[in-house]
């Protein structure tokens, strides 16, 4: 089994969402359950923003105690430096420079020409490496990079002493077997490249992030920059905790994390009411409805044995039990069922009463909770 590290940027990236500012405190709560929770990396922001992202970032670095702890800056020296200075109370820090490698970027953003993006990429990680052993080089829009530049960029980079080499897929535009083929490339086509990570950092604008993510790391990549219900900018970034349950049942992958999954549910809520940011009742692995279900063909079967509907135990993810949700679309054994976990065991005829009582009340309403249920069962005369 190999593992894939996890790299969470809930607060960094995560935070870049409109309206999702934190304080200090709120980001120091969240910063000590991601390091509980088993991230490998904890970008902690990004240091030279402004002085209060500094502090921040210099108050995680002081608290956290397994994570690698990173701050972000562009390839600029007065970046570096700041971030240098933010980090240095770490365990383990790390600097995460980079630069735009997209035609797009070269020309549009940098008004620059290919050889000055080269040049500018290797002075940052070259000065980045005067601080600490383990920076990370992210190659901006390197969805939308040519491959061949893209690799010699890589190359460069990882001569001048980068640890990690991001490939971000910046405006979700991959699809996976192009964003896998391009974590193949790069591992056949650059040299030294046994001496870096490579990482995949996905938008989900096409909702196509988790996915992306997986297909690199089936082809070589051995990070994944993700967050916690896949907030971030935009439509959002690759969803931490789906990637972790992928990895964890398919176990053929021979990949899986670090992760205490056993936490999911708890943090998730926790990063939802800190940034007030919902999360949408059909999310993947902890949505309110994950672990729901309403319809009876599906409730009977999951009834009878949960794994006829459920591929993840809820316990494995932090949520007590599933959810026999009675509306009138379910049967008569999630009536049955609910109705003995409140203290009544129904007999076949018995039920068949309740159950036409039932429906005509369900019809009504849009679901029958269980101060419903007795006034039901009694309205049936049995």
């Amino acid at each position: 089994m190999e593992y894939v590290e996890i790299f969470d940027t809930t607060l960094r990236d995560g935070e870049q969402v409109p309206g999702c500012k934190l304080d200090s405190k709120t980001k120091l709560i969240i910063a000590k359950q991601l390091d509980l929770l088993g991230v490998d990396v904890l970008e902690a922001g990004f240091p030279i923003s402004s002085p209060g992202d500094f502090k921040s970032v210099e108050s995680i670095a002081k608290l956290v105690k397994n994570a690698r702890v990173c701050g972000l800056t562009r390839a600029v020296q007065k970046d570096i430096d700041v971030a240098a200075e933010a980090i240095k109370y770490a365990k383990r820090g790390r600097i995460h420079t980079g630069i735009g490698t997209s035609e797009s970027h070269i020309r549009y953003k940098f008004n620059a020409t290919p050889d000055q993006i080269l040049e500018r990429a290797v002075a940052a990680v070259k000065h980045a490496k005067s601080y600490v052993e383990d920076v990370e080089f992210y190659a901006e829009d390197a969805g939308r990079t040519d491959n061949e530049f893209l690799a010699k960029v890589c190359e460069a980079v990882v001569k001048a002493g980068a640890t990690v080499l991001n490939i971000p897929d910046t405006t979700g535009y991959c699809l996976p077997e192009e964003y896998g083929a391009k974590m193949k490339y790069l591992m056949e086509n650059v040299s030294g490249i046994h001496k870096a990570r490579l990482s995949c950092h996905c938008h989900n604008d096409l909702g196509l992030a988790t996915a992306n993510s997986i297909a690199g790391v089936q082809n070589g990549a051995r990070q994944i920059e993700c967050t916690i219900n896949g907030i971030g900018e935009r439509a959002g970034n690759t969803s931490l905790e789906e990637v972790v349950m992928i990895l964890r049942q398919h176990p053929t992958l021979n990949l899986d994390t670090r992760i205490k999954s056993t936490m999911l549910n708890g943090i998730s809520k926790l990063v939802s009411e800190s940034m007030a940011m919902p999360v949408q009742p059909n999310k993947a692995i902890v949505g309110a409805n994950a672990f729901a279900h309403s319809s009876g063909i599906h409730q009977d079967g999951v009834i009878k044995k949960r794994e006829t509907y459920e591929i993840i135990d809820p316990k494995d993810v932090g949520v007590t039990e599933s959810s026999i949700v009675l509306t009138a679309r379910s049967g008569r054994a999630a009536l049955a069922y609910r109705a003995k976990n409140i203290g009544h065991d129904l007999n076949k005829l018995q039920l068949d009463k309740v159950y036409e009582q039932f429906l005509k009340v369900a019809d009504q309403k849009k679901e029958i909770n269980d101060e419903d249920l007795p006034k039901i069962i009694e309205a049936s005369n049995i």
